[in-house]
């Protein structure tokens, strides 16, 4: 591997993991909010469990094809697959934090 290659793909996986970590960021934000609204009955139906989660999909995904149009370089020679796995570690990091939180509660 050469230095260019090696740091393409650590930009990659780091840009990748910006946009994971910024759309859990949101997304636990969101949930936090109608966690609260749920416990104070504002919500009638199941349905309205998570107001809002499409329109932050599709945010998440504008966000994906602006990485991918402003920085080529990054999609070059298979690196995508190193975007995509920072995405996945950086929304999985929040995942987990919930999920820490929730065992932590339930102690």
């Amino acid at each position: 591997m050469h230095p260019t290659e090696i740091l393409r793909c650590a930009l990659a996986l780091l840009a990748g993991g910006l946009i994971g970590s910024m759309f859990g960021a949101i997304q636990d934000i969101a949930f936090r909010r109608n966690a609260k609204k749920q416990q104070s009955g504002q919500f009638n139906n199941a349905w309205l469990a998570m107001p809002g989660s499409m329109r932050r999909v599709a945010y998440l995904l504008i966000a994906l094809v602006l990485v991918q149009i402003l920085c080529p370089l990054l999609f070059a020679e298979s690196s995508q697959w190193y975007v995509s796995a920072g995405v996945v570690f950086g929304y999985g990091w929040f995942l987990y934090r919930r999920l820490a939180r929730q065992r932590a509660s339930n102690l």
